[in-house]
């Protein structure tokens, strides 16, 4: 009978310190979720004061060249949005979503490919990211026909 108390203790014991782990993961998330924000409306107005001084002060037939800027420092925002997106499901369900964080690192990958100076790069790099974007529509590929069949 004691023993049984005992482990029963035990287990009480083990099941609060879940629990209190538990709340850290969730306090920590929630101020991941704030200073994703935060990141994100910075990022916003970065990319608000760039294009305003972009359109006013480039002389024309220039603005090419800075129009992969704008479309990386684009995708930056969309990257941090993916990425709150990601730390808010955790918030909902618990659980990392593994086709969120496939979708982030594939927008990763898209924005390093459009943002790519062809000039600087070796062959060596971009075969890299050729590969990096195959592993990760693969994955992708997997993780959905996965999820449709548990459907």
């Amino acid at each position: 009978m004691r023993r049984t108390i005992k482990r029963i203790k035990e287990a009480l014991r083990d099941e609060s310190f879940m629990h209190f782990i538990e709340d850290i993961e969730v306090l920590v998330s929630k101020a991941l979720s704030l200073l994703m924000v935060v990141v994100v409306l910075v990022a916003i107005g970065d990319l608000a004061v760039f294009l305003i001084k972009e359109l006013f002060d480039t002389p024309y037939g220039k603005f090419n060249t800075t129009l992969f800027k704008i479309f990386g420092l684009f995708l930056n925002i969309l990257i941090a949005l993916e990425i709150l997106e990601n730390i808010t499901a955790y918030l909902r369900k618990h659980v990392f979503q593994v086709e969120l964080v496939i979708v982030t690192s594939l927008i990763a990958v898209s924005r390093k490919i459009i943002i790519l100076d062809l000039e600087k790069v070796t062959g060596i790099d971009i075969i890299g990211l050729g590969l990096a974007v195959l592993a990760l529509s693969i994955s992708y590929w997997i993780i959905r026909a996965s999820n449709k069949q548990r459907n």
